[in-house]
């Protein structure tokens, strides 16, 4: 059984709380908390974050979000944390996220969307251990190598009523042509393999090759920067008609000049994933 075994509510320096309020605003540091947690996934002690309101007098729909990046590269550090998964709580939501297995100290190795998919869904029973979560009620967010860990982990249940992914990565083609720096991700993320290993463990994380294996009751926001430089914008282009062909709901938003980070279009994404969950998991 999955369970939260170590909890800490991070505090910040004064001048970190200075930060917060002036990049996500002064609800998320009045109302709410965020804590670092240690929890048991697959039998592997793992490193990751809860956030929810203050107020315990509601049940709020509970959030899964799924960090991008390899390894240590891409973990979110105590302040990020505090800001992110605090503005999602501000929102009036219980957020629970993993660093996966292998990374900030977890036990186990990251294998980039293979078992470390049980990371993510095995936060899922940790609402159990939070009052103000509604257990009945999930969404899910992911970016860039999160949105393919939702993508994979769309295949697997059918609990969340609403998907968002920005950036993800929905085909692992691990061509040095399209992208370098993927390719290099790739190469130090799924091992030393031979090319046609290589070319198997890419297209069984890839969501583009077996789309009808998603959730059709999970309706799912699609954003990325038509400049993106890591993430090819097409990942998310060819899945929308993959999407269409299997009659699963989702809006896609491609945002003119936005790179992977969309750090341009800010307050437009943020704006766009509130009203997305609040339509879906708020208006039911």
């Amino acid at each position: 059984m999955s369970k939260i075994i170590q909890r800490e509510i991070i505090t910040l320096t004064t001048q970190q709380n200075k930060m917060i309020i002036s990049g996500w605003g002064n609800d998320v540091l009045e109302k709410t908390i965020v804590e670092k947690i240690t929890y048991l996934s697959d039998g592997l002690k793992v490193k990751g974050y809860i956030a929810y309101p203050k107020d315990d007098s509601n049940k709020y729909p509970s959030i899964i979000w799924c960090r991008g990046g390899y390894g240590n590269a891409g973990a979110i550090d105590k302040f990020t944390a505090r800001g992110m998964f605090g503005q999602i709580a501000s929102w009036g939501y219980c957020v629970f996220t993993s660093q996966y297995r292998g990374n900030d100290g977890s036990e186990g190795h990251d294998d980039f969307g293979s078992d470390d998919v049980n990371d993510v869904l095995n936060l899922i029973p940790l609402a159990e251990q939070i009052p103000q979560a509604n257990k009945e009620v999930w969404g899910i967010e992911g970016w860039s190598r999160g949105g393919m860990m939702t993508y994979l982990s769309l295949t697997k249940t059918n609990i969340f009523k609403a998907a968002i992914v920005i950036g993800g990565i929905a085909n692992l083609r691990c061509n040095a042509e399209e992208s370098k720096f993927m390719r290099r991700l790739y190469e130090h993320s799924l091992g030393n393999y031979t090319e046609e290993q290589f070319k198997q463990r890419c297209e069984e994380r890839s969501i583009i090759n077996f789309p009808e294996k998603l959730s059709k009751g999970t309706p799912i926001l699609l954003i990325h920067g038509n400049k993106d430089k890591r993430v090819m914008p097409h990942d998310s282009l060819d899945l929308s008609y993959k999407l269409i062909e299997h009659k699963i709901p989702f809006r896609l938003v491609m945002l003119e000049g936005g790179d992977h980070f969309l750090k341009s279009h800010r307050k437009e994404v943020d704006e766009m994933r509130r009203m997305w969950f609040e339509k879906f998991l708020t208006q039911q």
